[in-house]
């Protein structure tokens, strides 16, 4: 997501400082940027203080697919919470409006369908995925804090699941498991019986959300919800996936992971209301170029 943000808010004019540890990213996301007389790379760790000048902030920094933050649960801990408190101090000494980019999963395993902003969540906090849950749940407690306390202007979106170009392709989440096994020809991995949800927003639209947000009055808050209301089951998603791909690819099941959610679907009708935004892409449009670009790099 991060990529794809620098190019929207470069496309507008703005200087931009990138700032990345590449633990799950990769230099080839922004290489194409890398020329650009507005934009700036750091390699840097959220977990360490920042003395930079700026007006901007997005906090988008920590491992978002559970083979990811499971690795090192501690650290996803860390980048939540310290990462948080220094981007908010960053913004604090700077004047600076911040967003933070929160999550679904500080709903937990939902108990009610579709979730909305004022359902305060079903969460394990001792689980394998409490690192990134509860880790999101705190971060979003110290940008309220700092907005009450310190008067910062805060933006704060919880994202549903997002796919597009650029994805890493062992990055565990479903979407690109499903297209890399099946550009592979090989068996897709489904989990349980294949019938639990998601929705899924391709990454363009989401950006769109993100500005919108950042560019709203200062009494917009959030947290907001962004993503796709559209609801799929995982074996919809994995036969879509393989018809367009064309894959011989067959069906694989395992058991579900723990405190995998059942459901996960936004009610986005805040969204639609202050900000006037919707996903306008198609799972089918998004899928074809999502595949499209995997089918440059699987080898």
């Amino acid at each position: 997501m991060g990529s794809h943000l620098c190019e929207r808010l470069l496309k507008e004019g703005n200087d931009i400082l990138c700032l990345d540890n590449f633990f799950t990213g990769t230099k080839d996301n922004i290489s194409h940027l890398m020329g650009h007389p507005n934009f700036e790379i750091l390699r840097h760790d959220v977990t360490f203080p920042l003395y930079v000048e700026v007006d901007q902030i997005y906090n988008l920094a920590c491992p978002a697919s559970p083979i990811h933050y499971q690795h090192d649960p501690v650290q996803t801990t860390k980048t939540s919470v310290h990462g948080a408190i220094n981007m908010l101090g960053l913004a604090k000494r700077t004047g600076a409006k911040i967003f933070q980019a929160s999550t679904s999963e500080v709903y937990g395993d939902p108990q009610i369908h579709p979730q909305p902003e004022s359902y305060v969540g079903h969460v394990n906090p001792i689980g394998p995925r409490s690192c990134y849950d509860e880790g999101k749940r705190c971060a979003e407690t110290l940008f309220f804090d700092y907005q009450r306390q310190h008067k910062l202007l805060i933006k704060v979106a919880r994202i549903f699941n997002t796919y597009g170009p650029r994805m890493h392709p062992n990055d565990g989440r479903v979407v690109s498991n499903f297209i890399v096994q099946a550009l592979r020809n090989e068996p897709i991995t489904l989990y349980g019986d294949g019938s639990q949800t998601r929705s899924f927003c391709y990454v363009d639209d989401l950006i769109e959300g993100f500005v919108l947000l950042m560019e709203s009055t200062d009494e917009v808050t959030g947290p907001i919800n962004l993503g796709n209301p559209t609801e799929f089951s995982m074996i919809e998603l994995a036969e879509r996936v393989k018809e367009i791909t064309g894959s011989r690819s067959t069906f694989v099941f395992k058991a579900l992971p723990a405190d995998d959610p059942k459901q996960r679907k936004p009610d986005i009708s805040q969204a639609r209301h202050v900000l006037n935004w919707e996903p306008r892409i198609q799972l089918g449009d998004g899928l074809e170029r999502t595949i499209e670009y995997f089918d440059t790099i699987i080898k």
